[in-house]
């Protein structure tokens, strides 16, 4: 399996037959190299979006038409995205999994806010939320954008996941502090991947912070844009 930060909250996760690009934001993304692009998007076979934020449905539109793919998240965003733009969807809601690959993808609750922008203000999008992707043996938290929130004690418990992929640059999500308390009494992580930050100065520009908060045992690995890490 091997996760691929793309910047910001833009990944791309190879596992079980299944490449899947987690909100894809490149254009205009401070943190992605613009000319490797197509290095990005190459092979993949779905996108997952957790919510209608510009900075997480930026490219989703364009790759999903480029690359003939289907785009899976919220039924509210995705439904309004397959009559208005053509697009393949697969629109499930909270508690709803779908099979991409031999992988399973469990939509899990987050709390933030979901819009789109338009001339007329912004829009509704759909609820916010996170993903449990299992497969290969493994567990990943894809929080998206949140807070901590009492709903993480039992998705610890009962998706058991060993990677968190967490937001956690402040401001608009929780911050480094928080992500680690949230990993300490809520999760049993192996792995923690931290996200949501060093895109602009508003948000944390390193993770000492979540570092030095987490358990024992817990490896934090600070991603490198279009670095592949390897679990």
């Amino acid at each position: 399996m091997h996760i691929t930060w793309l910047g910001h909250s833009s990944f791309r996760i190879e596992i079980a037959e299944a490449v899947l690009l987690i909100d894809p934001w490149l254009s205009g993304n401070p943190m992605f190299p613009a000319p490797r692009r197509a290095e990005a998007i190459d092979g993949a076979t779905h996108i997952l979006i957790t919510h209608g934020h510009g900075d997480h449905t930026g490219d989703a539109l364009a790759i999903a038409k480029e690359k003939n793919i289907p785009i899976a998240g919220t039924y509210d965003l995705i439904s309004w995205w397959a009559e208005c733009e053509g697009i393949t969807g697969i629109g499930f809601n909270k508690g709803g999994t779908i099979t991409v690959g031999s992988a399973a993808v469990t939509m899990v609750n987050a709390c933030h806010s979901s819009s789109l922008a338009s001339a007329a203000g912004p829009v509704y999008a759909g609820h916010e939320a996170g993903y449990m992707i299992a497969g290969e043996g493994h567990t990943i938290y894809v929080s998206g954008d949140t807070d901590i929130m009492a709903d993480m004690d039992w998705m610890g418990e009962y998706h058991a996941p060993d990677i968190g992929i967490l937001a956690c640059g402040g401001n608009f999500t929780m911050d480094m502090a928080r992500a680690a308390y949230a990993a300490r009494k809520y999760f049993a992580f192996r792995t923690v991947i931290p996200c949501h930050y060093r895109t602009f100065p508003i948000l944390a520009q390193n993770a000492d912070a979540l570092r030095s908060g987490l358990p024992p045992g817990v490896s934090l690995i600070e991603p490198e844009v279009l670095v592949p890490i390897t679990l």
